[in-house]
């Protein structure tokens, strides 16, 4: 009974890479060594600090996702021409039917002013920034809802799902642009010299698209309705930018003032001054530089930019919840 009793006696305590009593077939109990626990492998730690500042805008961070930031502007192009009739034709058919129906409409039938330029030259040049601030208004403006799956389950710079389409809409900007050259030789109208002031002009758009991307977006994750309102605010913003030109206004002191406050004009007028202000004098018209509309209108798109990015990140952390 005494044998069995060491027998049945429970091993001693040991410690990872100690050794243990064991108990032999004979009855003998002998020190075996203990195998070695794996230690820990350490694991590089992440720590998650609240934003700071006004804008809470990480400009670091945002250098860190370009390589994101590209590869979701390529595959919005792709997404949006993948499996269309006329693929990437419908860049330039969309501002050339729009110029066919306003040089119908307010050339032949209102024969409105058109500063000495023909009228699809006229429509059509002011159409080209337009139609690219409207496309990035739209597509930016349900960006976040389109990609709900991507914000609730991966971790990046939020900002980056607005300025997307703010990036591959000036593609299309750029396809359209290619349009001018024909409708140019077919009208006989030549371009002027301050051609290169262009990218300035397109750099204000890209801001105004920019910050009412931010603003739209944010909003319409919290009221949805917006998408049913925001196509009829894009209507009357555009019939104010690209009907009219500046210098029909001239009899309405405090009116330009008003007009000078939308951004848009500024660029609008911008474009026409730039490739036709020559032309525009021979005409026997008003072409002056669009610095007063300029002045006026650049401090307001650098105001809508941080507003809307103020917005943006101000509803930025609610997001995944109300989505």
């Amino acid at each position: 009974g005494g044998e069995k009793g060491r027998l049945a006696e429970a091993p001693e305590e040991f410690e990872p890479g100690g050794y243990s009593g064991g108990v032999t077939k004979s009855g003998r109990r002998e020190r075996v060594p203990v195998p070695s626990l794996p230690q820990e492998i350490e694991e590089p730690v992440l720590i998650v600090e609240p934003p700071r500042g006004l804008l809470r805008l990480d400009w670091k961070e945002l250098w860190q996702y370009g390589e994101l930031l590209f590869f979701l502007t390529w595959r919005d192009l792709k997404v949006k021409y993948r499996q269309a009739l006329l693929g990437v034709a419908w860049a330039v058919l969309v501002p050339f039917m729009q110029m066919v129906v306003f040089s119908f409409v307010f050339k032949k039938v209102a024969n409105l002013s058109t500063s000495g330029l023909p009228g699809p030259v006229f429509y059509y040049v002011n159409l080209l920034p337009w139609t690219y601030f409207a496309n990035s208004l739209s597509m930016s403006s349900g960006s976040l809802l389109s990609n709900t799956s991507f914000l609730t389950k991966v971790y990046f710079p939020r900002v980056i799902i607005p300025t997307v389409p703010c990036l591959a809409s000036l593609i299309d900007f750029a396809i359209a642009f290619v349009l001018l050259g024909p409708l140019l030789w077919y009208f006989d109208t030549p371009v002027g010299a301050m051609t290169l002031f262009l990218p300035v002009l397109m750099a204000v758009a890209f801001i105004v698209a920019l910050g009412t991307g931010f603003l739209f977006s944010a909003l319409q994750v919290r009221y949805r309705d917006i998408r049913y309102l925001l196509p009829f605010i894009t209507q009357i913003w555009m019939y104010g930018t690209v009907i009219f030109p500046f210098s029909a206004l001239s009899e309405y002191g405090w009116l330009r003032y008003v007009y000078a406050l939308n951004p848009m004009a500024g660029v609008v007028e911008g474009f026409r001054w730039c490739l036709f202000s020559e032309t525009i004098r021979a005409a026997g018209y008003t072409a002056d530089p669009p610095w007063f509309l300029l002045a006026i209108g650049a401090p307001v798109a650098w105001a809508i930019l941080l507003t809307g990015l103020f917005y943006f990140k101000k509803m930025e952390r609610t997001f995944a919840d109300i989505i």
